[in-house]
């Protein structure tokens, strides 16, 4: 008679044993073995955590109670570690509620002592099997989403495709990645198509944009925290190190990470081990890191304000990803990618650009990237009642992309819409900005006012200090790098050059 677990075609499965009792462990080897499992032995629940760092078992069973960290502590930390890994724990009579908690806290099943032969394998089958049906929803939906992200990064021009052979080239591997390019290029879309090509699509794929934190919350999102660690900290907190495991992490703007966390971060991506902030606990983690910046790191490390060994090791494969001003033959696809998405979300009937359009696109230099064209596009979209867009919200330009000097650019004309939307403030040669318009009245969705609104206030502030970003930051109660991100997000020019 065949054994339930080689019949189900689960021969060869690593099933880590967990118990303090040496007869327990004995019994439950020699029945696994002959069900053609191959088992691992652990005393206790730290030897376990250990076993499973380095041995990586497709199932562990442990006892309910142990000495050290019990049953249900391990089955919490599996949970955070390894949230796939399935886990059925064994118990006597007087526990058997104990168990049913666990259940609803991720384990898979429980057994009561003393475990029958035909229980034991009939349950390992049903929850091998269950990760089994998991795993393969998991690998189609990664497919799927693949498929879905690769679409995104459109283009066909020389530079586009030497970006593919690079991606193509190192997403195999688990070699850290470098990705630089100006802002609104299409980094965080070339990271996710390297995850989604690489063994690790199965795993998670997080981000984490180092400008948006100060450095206290930075340091607790990445590498976690313990219980009082800090005011606020009630609970244990993984990080995002430990959430990415056997997955990837990108770290977004990564040259906005203040060189005291620089320090934590090179010793994480050297020995693969990190400690949560206020604890002492050395945690292992298994995560591909993924970089990306708009600035030139050389030049940081330079002036001092990153790590020159923090860089190299980062520096391992370098992907530039080129400006949309570098590859104009990739507009129309771009546009009408574009036009095809937000008409269909909008549920508007424009289907088409005109080709006085398609060569204003053409020729319009986009400092702000693909993500520019993207949103010029979706807002002629939503204003377009016909199939046709004829008009985007881009200045008149000359052949090459530049804009028209001031002068030659007469007053708009009145209409009942109301007054022109602002453009964003010029520089002058000291690089101050330049006085503001009068402000026109708010108008379009909450979103597009709050972005409008926090416009003007930052050039306000830039104007009354002279165009100097440090005043300008204390001003508006910001640190410079948050003052330099918004800045970048919002499209506010300076020194002749536009953030965005």
């Amino acid at each position: 008679m065949t054994e339930p677990g080689a019949e189900a075609g689960l021969r060869g499965a690593r099933v880590l044993v967990v118990d303090d009792d040496a007869a327990v462990r004995s019994a439950l080897r020699v029945n696994l073995q002959k069900a053609s499992y191959e088992v691992i032995l652990a005393t206790c629940g730290e030897e376990a955590l250990d076993e499973v760092r380095r041995q990586e078992p497709d199932l562990v069973i442990s006892d309910v109670r142990m000495p050290g960290v019990n049953g249900e502590e391990l089955l919490i930390r599996l949970r955070a570690g390894w949230p796939e890994l399935p886990v059925v724990l064994m118990t006597g009579q007087g526990s058997i509620n104990a168990a049913v908690q666990a259940m609803r806290v991720g384990a898979s099943d429980y057994l009561i002592k003393p475990v029958r032969k035909d229980e034991l394998l009939i349950v390992l089958e049903r929850a091998l099997q269950h990760r089994a049906l998991r795993q393969e929803v998991a690998h189609l939906r990664a497919e799927l989403h693949g498929k879905a992200s690769q679409d995104d990064i459109i283009g066909q021009s020389a530079p586009m495709q030497r970006v593919f052979a690079l991606i193509r080239s190192v997403a195999p591997t688990d070699a850290l990645v470098l990705v630089t390019g100006a802002t609104g290029t299409g980094k965080e879309l070339v990271s996710k198509a390297i995850h989604d090509q690489s063994p690790r699509a199965k795993g998670p794929m997080l981000a984490v944009n180092c400008a948006a934190l100060p450095e206290g919350l930075l340091e607790s999102e990445l590498f976690g925290h313990e219980k009082g660690a800090f005011t606020g900290a009630v609970r244990r907190h993984a990080g995002k190190f430990e959430q990415a495991h056997h997955g990837t992490l990108m770290l977004d703007e990564i040259g906005e990470i203040p060189l005291s966390t620089q320090v934590r971060l090179l010793r994480v991506l050297q020995s693969g081990e990190l400690q949560r902030v206020g604890g002492q606990e050395t945690v292992r983690v298994d995560v591909r890191v993924i970089a990306a910046t708009n600035r030139d790191l050389r030049e940081e490390v330079r002036a001092g304000r990153f790590r020159e060994d923090l860089f190299y090791r980062l520096n391992v494969f370098h992907i530039e990803v080129p400006a949309l001003r570098e590859r104009p033959e990739d507009i129309p696809s771009l546009a009408m990618h574009f036009l095809r998405r937000y008409a269909t979300k909008h549920r508007r009937p424009a289907t088409h650009i005109s080709p006085a359009l398609m060569l204003r696109l053409q020729q319009w230099r986009w400092p702000g990237n693909v993500r520019e064209l993207e949103h010029a596009i979706e807002r002629a979209v939503l204003v377009e009642p016909s199939d046709e867009l004829h008009e985007v919200g881009i200045p008149d330009t000359e052949p090459g992309g530049a804009l028209r000097p001031p002068a030659a650019v007469g007053p708009a004309p009145a209409t009942d819409a109301g007054p022109p939307s602002a453009a964003p403030a010029p520089a002058d040669r000291s690089g101050a900005v330049a006085p503001i318009n009068p402000k026109p009245p708010l108008s379009g969705t909450l979103p597009e006012a709050l972005d409008e609104v926090e416009r003007r206030l930052i050039l306000e502030a830039l104007e009354q200090e002279g165009g100097v970003q440090a005043r300008a930051a204390k001003r508006l109660g910001l640190s410079r790098s948050n003052l330099h991100y918004r800045m970048q997000r919002l499209g506010i020019q300076r020194l002749g050059v536009l953030f965005g």
